[in-house]
């Protein structure tokens, strides 16, 4: 089961192809229904401060755009590729709670 702060090759659709995603919801319950909420890697940077740069070993230099969170549902996931740590999740998370106004 993919963990919040992983990062998972993703099948987001023809318009998005396949990329990588951080998982960012919490655990869910056997009540709740399967779904993980995940935010795009993207090599096309323009310098949006919505642009969360962290290094992922063994992916090209890019961000996860926080400005496009999508919830899709546990097949669409393909494989891990690896974890952020704690500092770099923070960061992540800090641009999430930016985009929200959830200061």
């Amino acid at each position: 089961m993919p963990n919040r702060g992983e990062v998972w090759l993703v099948d987001l659709g023809m318009a998005e192809k396949v990329r990588p995603a951080l998982i960012i919801n919490v655990p869910f319950a056997d009540s709740d229904r399967a779904l993980y909420t995940v935010v795009p890697r993207t090599t096309a940077l323009r310098g949006s401060r919505f642009e969360i740069a962290v290094e992922v070993p063994s992916l090209k230099p890019g961000a996860f755009l926080v400005q496009n969170p999508v919830t899709i549902p546990p097949p669409r996931l393909v494989r891990m590729l690896g974890k952020l740590t704690e500092m770099q999740m923070a960061a992540v998370e800090a641009g999430i709670k930016d985009w929200f106004g959830l200061k």
